[in-house]
């Protein structure tokens, strides 16, 4: 009876010994995601924060659910089609060489549903001075608690 004992834990711990390494060794699926955007299209949030307080031409879209950033247009969540229908209607007209910034900052980059779908936008309307906020973690944390500027909410 002891020896049946031993090998069933030592069975148990196999397998969950192999279900771990087989779940370490998997891609999550937002990193198989291809990135619509390069390296130098990612915009460092200090790099925007210190252009707002210049006061330099600049548009900027908030594509997701988070907070306006000052300056920002709210279009809502780009994971949704009518709101990219949205943000492709209001570029539309726009000189290609116009400087764009689309952010979300709801998740980490890796995970978020809205900043794809946003940024093929841009491509497909072939901006050259498109770029996405580069916020690896949240708004939260790389924007709002570094004391960036928000938009003024009216009371």
């Amino acid at each position: 009876m002891k020896n049946l004992l031993l090998k069933t834990i030592a069975v148990l711990l196999i397998f969950v010994a192999n279900s771990n390494i087989s779940k370490a060794q998997q891609i999550p699926s937002a990193q198989l995601q291809n990135n619509p955007w390069t390296k130098s299209q990612l915009m460092e949030p200090s790099v925007l924060a210190n252009m707002i307080e210049k006061g330099q031409k600049i548009r900027i879209y908030n594509i997701g659910v988070v907070e306006d950033i000052k300056g920002a247009t709210h279009l809502g969540a780009a994971s949704e089609k009518q709101n990219v229908e949205k943000l492709t209607k209001v570029i539309k007209g726009l000189p290609k060489n116009e400087m764009i910034v689309v952010y979300c900052g709801c998740c980490p980059m890796d995970k978020c549903p809205n900043i794809r779908p946003a940024f093929k936008a841009l491509n497909e309307q072939k901006f050259t001075k498109a770029y996405l906020l580069n916020l690896t973690v949240n708004l939260k944390t790389e924007w709002i608690n570094k004391g960036y500027p928000l938009a003024q909410t009216v009371k």
